[in-house]
């Protein structure tokens, strides 16, 4: 008995590896499918290969092919040889539907966003960004430079919040406050979901004019223009005063801890005495866990982003105590920080003025 646990143990972890070292093939699947819309051709009722093959334009035995590794990804079914039809988790994949990730798998398996990947080990040993190499800029430079990557780019991070729009809002105590700054709040996804949900709220959305670029059809769709302002500038340099309450999402991870604090401090100077900051990224925890076990809430996903933003942007993810210590130099203090349920492995991070 012994004997055989350890050879399916053996087996268990011969998968792991091999599953993790085709998983840039399962991205590239991915990309393959939004490109051609194979999802969108499926539809709502299951469908033959050569019928989705006509549709795209495609040579019906590679098709199957590609249906058949979506179905084995657990994005469709095939109901008989050649039938399939799409699982709730395909319909991620129809641009047309609520919660749809197309733009961010779009974005993240694009050549611009993995291409430095291929570099990660000269990342981990001079501790440099590889982008800027490979492209002889850094990432959100060349963004500026290519307005259609710098849409899609926009787009994955509107979908990429849309799960936290829908946490954010009932998870904090919103009501203390007058007015909530949303530094680097993009196209107005997620300060539109806390102001509709608090009316008494309004709001200002500070990035830059390209971060901002969708920003008004949002506030249009959700009739927020009288009560939200947008403002076009660069966190780096200064923040808008008014608010007393400035909410940071997904942003600090894309910077060093230098420019953290320059941000952080931009935001303290112009904190009312009993406003706050509210930051909303993941919050490593200060070890894995036992046997090399990944983040529980979300399969070591952190882990990877972490190392995305090594190779990519600068930035990183960081646990409790690096979050205590950027605040700190910017002169804030951390007060609490809570897991932000139903959108993990966000955590609220909130804090005051010293």
């Amino acid at each position: 008995m012994a004997t055989i646990d350890a050879r399916a143990a053996d087996l268990a972890d011969r998968g792991l590896i091999v599953r993790t070292a085709f998983g840039s093939m399962a991205a590239q699947t991915l990309r393959a499918a939004v490109r051609l819309k194979v999802i969108e051709l499926i539809g709502d009722t299951p469908r033959r290969a050569d019928d989705v093959a006509a549709d795209a334009q495609a040579d019906p035995r590679s098709m199957t092919r590609l249906l058949r590794a979506l179905a084995g990804l657990g994005l469709l079914d095939e109901h008989a040889p050649g039938l399939f039809s799409v699982t709730p988790a395909g319909t991620l994949l129809d641009p047309r539907g609520p919660g749809s990730l197309t733009s961010f798998v779009r974005v993240f398996t694009d050549p611009v966003a993995i291409r430095a990947w291929e570099h990660l080990d000269t990342s981990i040993r001079s501790g440099d960004v590889a982008f800027d190499a490979v492209f002889g800029t850094d990432f959100f430079s060349h963004l500026a430079q290519h307005p259609d990557l710098s849409t899609a780019f926009n787009a994955a991070m509107s979908q990429a919040s849309a799960v936290t729009a829908t946490a954010l809002p009932h998870a904090f105590d919103f009501g203390r406050f007058t007015s909530v700054t949303d530094v680097g709040g993009g196209n107005a996804t997620l300060l539109s979901a806390v102001l509709e949900a608090h009316p008494h709220l309004t709001g200002v959305v500070l990035d830059t004019t390209q971060g901002l670029a969708e920003a008004p059809k949002t506030l249009r769709r959700h009739r927020l223009t009288e009560r939200c302002t947008l403002s076009a500038g660069d966190f780096f340099g200064s923040v808008p005063k008014g608010s007393d309450l400035f909410l940071i999402k997904s942003v600090l991870h894309d910077w060093t801890d230098d420019q953290v604090v320059t941000i952080l401090s931009h935001c303290r100077e112009v904190l009312p005495p009993e406003g706050r900051v509210l930051i909303v990224e993941p919050v490593l925890p200060e070890t894995v866990g036992l046997q090399g076990a990944a983040h529980a809430s979300d399969n070591g996903v952190t882990y990877l982003s972490d190392l995305n933003m090594l190779v990519n942007v600068g930035g990183r993810e960081r646990t409790r105590k690096d979050f205590e210590d950027v605040c700190r130099r910017a002169d804030l203090t951390v007060t609490s920080v809570t897991p932000l349920e139903g959108a993990a492995p966000f955590s609220l991070i909130e804090a005051a003025a010293d």
